[in-house]
């Protein structure tokens, strides 16, 4: 394998599959099922995953909510989305931890940084919920946070789309994809990767990003097995 030791950043959509809102049980087992098989293999993996298909902090707050107090809500959004996946990858015979940012002990343990590391040596996957424990952070930043906090080798951004395009794929069919560019690059074309707090806090600490179709089947071995898929973003 190319890498000892991912996180994996998912967002909250991602887990809607087809549907308006919620979570698609299928499109969980999916996922749980790509995770195991990279496993298998004796990848350490942590995974972040956000809370859009439930609630979003600055949605709320564009129709008159607290920002604060919207934004918690969407910790908590990630965390019930934390339970979700772990339910999956345990169906699929894969032994996990969540971890959450907020004290919420009944469900979840609290984020320890070594006891993350811990977990991961022991080929259990780590799930981080709560995002930073902070509002105004997205799960970009929280996935960056701690991919740098377990000293991990990479982030592998998984979503809808196959990788890092000159204009948005879906709307404009002349859209050319990047298999390689650097972060300056991707500053400078004002392309959007992550939100600019997590693309600046991982350019600094020279933490690689893959964006990948987490859709197709069998594209997260093949970006953790060093295949070229989906865009890499680095220095």
């Amino acid at each position: 394998m190319e890498f000892k030791r991912i996180l994996l950043k998912l967002s909250g959509e991602a887990l809607m599959g087809n549907r308006q809102y919620g979570i698609d049980p299928e499109r969980l087992a999916e996922y749980a099922n790509e995770v195991k098989k990279v496993v298998d293999q004796g990848v350490q993996v942590a995974i972040v995953i956000g809370g859009g298909n439930i609630f979003r902090g600055v949605a709320g707050a564009s129709t008159g909510m607290d920002r604060v107090q919207g934004d918690h809500m969407g910790m908590l959004a990630t965390v019930i989305n934390g339970l979700a996946l772990q339910s999956a990858l345990e169906i699929a015979g894969v032994q996990t931890r969540l971890q959450s940012a907020i004290k919420i002990n009944e469900v979840a343990e609290p984020f320890i940084r070594r006891r993350a590391i811990r977990h991961m040596e022991k080929g259990r996957v780590v799930i981080f919920g709560g995002g930073t424990g902070n509002p105004y952070f997205t799960t970009d930043s929280a996935a960056v946070l701690r991919a740098i906090e377990i000293d991990a080798d990479v982030i592998l951004k998984g979503t809808r789309v196959d990788g890092i395009y000159t204009s948005d794929p879906e709307k404009n069919k002349d859209a050319v994809k990047f298999d390689f560019i650097t972060f300056e690059d991707v500053i400078r074309k004002g392309l959007k990767v992550m939100d600019t707090t997590a693309f600046t806090l991982s350019q600094e600490n020279k933490l690689p990003i893959i964006v990948f179709d987490m859709n197709k089947e069998g594209n997260l071995m093949k970006v953790v097995s060093g295949e070229t898929v989906g865009t890499t973003v680095n220095l």
